[in-house]
């Protein structure tokens, strides 16, 4: 049985007089893809914002691999391996779609002056390095025909696979990604969620998703996590959420994909 990779006890997040988290406790399973579905307003956003660092929690523990990280600042959190996507990808829209993933790694040494002076060789070495990780990665996501397109240029189906891509150049354990599907027209959707798949299958991402789309819940995720009012309503497979009437009823009942 896979161990949590992942644990929130009693997530609380106040902005004012609004509740946007309710004691909210769920964990998530290592090699899984969890999918987090729930109305606009439940909480789905923030819990994933309080997760991985970019806003302080009023309330509650976060765990990973069973080690508290409640507090730790996003960047410190993506050094140890935990990662998110965002509903408007943020791509540097200047930069080309390779250089974009050569951007990734942290502590390179090209940020270093005195690498920069007295050892230029070894910043070409690394940067050879990069470079050919950055290719085998636009390999992997079908993206080649792309390499030297400027990124801004890219649709937004397009961006959301660069996402993907950035992810993989800082060797995340786990990735939360938060309405991957959002904009994109379905033939780029179903590549993105194959990418989703295979990283998962091939090379054991965790994955967490928010999405609302139910048939791209329904191809990659188990479980399903619902949220309602800032906590956890329901937690099955995609089937059983879509049967069990309290889902129907907070959510599916009105009228969401």
């Amino acid at each position: 049985m896979s161990k949590k990779i992942i644990e929130v006890k009693n997530l609380t997040k106040n902005f004012g007089g609004l509740k946007a988290l309710n004691n909210c406790s769920l964990s998530i399973q290592e090699g899984s893809i969890t999918g987090i579905i729930g109305p606009n307003g439940s909480g789905k956003s923030t819990l994933f914002n309080v997760i991985t660092g970019n806003l302080p929690l009023s309330k509650g523990e976060v765990y990973f691999e069973e080690n508290d990280i409640t507090g730790i600042p996003s960047y410190e959190l993506f050094s140890m391996g935990i990662l998110r996507t965002f509903q408007i990808a943020h791509e540097f829209t200047n930069l080309t779609v390779l250089e974009n993933l050569m951007m990734v790694p942290g502590n390179q040494k090209g940020e270093n002056l005195l690498y920069t002076w007295l050892n230029p060789k070894l910043i070409q070495q690394e940067d050879k390095k990069i470079q050919n990780k950055a290719l085998e990665v636009l390999d992997f996501l079908n993206l080649n025909h792309l390499t030297n397109e400027i990124a801004g240029n890219l649709s937004g189906g397009q961006k959301k696979l660069l996402e993907l891509g950035r992810t993989m150049m800082a060797d995340a354990k786990i990735v939360f990604l938060d309405e991957v599907g959002a904009g994109v027209n379905r033939t780029l959707l179903k590549d993105i969620g194959t990418s989703i798949l295979k990283l998962n299958k091939e090379r054991g991402y965790t994955f967490c998703m928010i999405e609302h789309d139910m048939d791209f819940i329904s191809r990659l995720c188990e479980p399903v996590i619902v949220l309602a009012e800032g906590s956890v309503l329901f937690e099955g497979n995609a089937d059983e959420v879509k049967k069990n009437e309290k889902v129907i009823e907070s959510y599916l009942g009105k009228g969401v994909n």
